[in-house]
């Protein structure tokens, strides 16, 4: 697919779906990550920012797509639709509704080189009417990411570049840098069908407290799995394991 023909796809998509649903006006929404927040520089999860999600395997990248649906269901409260850009997606779309998400409001592009997929990125960042672009890709360096991030600079819209299997974790200028890891689903006394969980880790974030938390996604919220219990349902699937 050429440059130009992206964009028209890009521009006709963007403007169908700012007629058909318009967005909730208000301040700014904060995603409800309870404790988490207070990581942040005053306790406010940065929109406007580009933010680095690295996944190792295939059940992290699963893990991550889910942490990621959960703030984009609140990010795209107050502003227009998201774009979803990959060479080899990764998210089963109608497992969006989970998260709150209508699949409608998400335009998918799925190219065939990186180079295209990470130009697709930097162009879709600089759209205002966009809430948030995700980017499936692997390599990103420090120059690709310094130009990323000053396209949100200017836009205020927030950037997710999720990196499946990268060679290596190298110094980029997003904001935050992230893990996410999957965790075993507890639902009365059938282990592995219940609500969906992770192990969070925020490796870096600017002028911010890196550090790890427990989530779980329940009744359409983020809700903190204190580390006594986490501790405790560890301890007892080491031991019927």
């Amino acid at each position: 697919m050429a440059k130009r023909e992206i964009v028209q796809q890009l521009q006709k998509e963007v403007l169908s779906l700012q007629q058909s649903k318009k967005p909730v006006v208000g301040q700014p929404v904060n995603p409800d990550l309870g404790e988490l927040l207070g990581a942040f520089p005053n306790k406010t999860f940065p929109t406007g920012a580009v933010h680095e999600f690295i996944s190792p395997n295939p059940e992290n990248a699963a893990a991550t797509n889910g942490f990621l649906c959960g703030l984009l269901g609140q990010l795209m409260l107050q502003k227009g639709p998201c774009l979803w850009i990959s060479a080899r997606r990764t998210i089963f779309p109608p497992a969006l509704k989970v998260f709150g998400i209508d699949p409608e409001r998400i335009i998918f592009i799925d190219l065939d080189r990186p180079k295209q997929v990470l130009w697709t990125i930097e162009e879709g960042l600089k759209c205002e009417e966009l809430s948030v672009v995700i980017g499936e890709l692997s390599q990103l360096g420090f120059t690709e990411s310094r130009r990323l991030q000053l396209a949100v600079e200017a836009s205020n819209v927030t950037g997710f570049i999720h990196r499946y299997q990268p060679r290596g974790e190298n110094t980029v200028a997003c904001t935050t840098r992230w893990k996410i890891k999957p965790i075993s689903s507890i639902s009365g006394d059938m282990p592995g069908v219940g609500f969906p969980r992770w192990d969070i880790q925020l490796l870096k974030v600017r002028n911010g407290k890196p550090g790890s938390w427990q989530f779980e996604w329940k009744g359409g919220q983020f809700h903190s799995i204190a580390p006594q219990r986490f501790s405790i349902i560890k301890n007892e699937r080491l031991k019927t394991g």
